[in-house]
């Protein structure tokens, strides 16, 4: 997809690109190691919809030349031009090329499977999905297991798309392969890593 300037495309992003996107990074990475931590992005970067704030500073955090970057939905091309511009990643067509995949809200966990899983031996050539949700709190009850996590972890995201718990469960059972998920809503984000069980209480 080739971008174009423009105002939108050239502004909100980082205002020290160094320290900023290392600070975003660090709380990224946080989040990745502790499942189920709520990691607040605010003030890090401003995209133009559909990217919120958690997604915006998450795609303009990791994604760069080398991660092409997939947006679902409709409208979308200048969330796409901000992101060529800001990360000098390609935005793709295609979903089978996306190393990062922003959805839309309850996005069809069916559609899914699009998306890089990686293979045995190079596990890290899989999508990294952002799905955004309502509320990262006030949903039905989550119980996370797995690595980083001491015992449990409970996490109550509202607006999660039908059949998320089957769909996280699959994706488990591919480990090593498999997708890294990121939910987001507003400026906070949760990390679910490939190795994350989640259950319902």
């Amino acid at each position: 997809m080739t971008a174009s300037l423009s105002t939108s495309a050239v502004s909100g992003g980082f205002a020290d690109p160094v320290l900023g996107s290392q600070a975003a990074f660090r709380r990224i990475m946080d989040a990745f190691a502790r499942p189920g931590t709520l990691a607040d992005l605010a003030g890090f970067v401003s995209a133009p919809a559909p990217l919120g704030g958690a997604a915006a500073a998450v795609i303009a955090t990791l994604a760069d030349a080398d991660a092409p970057v997939f947006l679902d939905g409709a409208d979308t091309a200048e969330a796409a031009r901000w992101i060529a511009f800001q990360t000098g990643a390609a935005v793709v067509a295609d979903p089978a090329e996306a190393a990062f995949a922003v959805l839309t809200p309850c996005s069809d966990v069916a559609t899914w499977s699009r998306f890089p899983v990686g293979d045995d031996a190079y596990p890290d050539r899989s999508a990294t999905l952002v799905l955004p949700v309502e509320a990262l709190e006030g949903g039905p009850v989550l119980e996370l297991t797995g690595p980083g996590i001491e015992t449990a972890a409970r996490i109550a995201p509202r607006g999660l798309p039908d059949g998320f718990i089957a769909a996280r469960a699959v994706n488990r059972a591919l480990f090593p392969r498999g997708h890294d998920l990121v939910l987001v809503a507003g400026d906070l984000c949760v990390a679910l890593p490939r190795t994350t069980r989640v259950e319902e209480i």
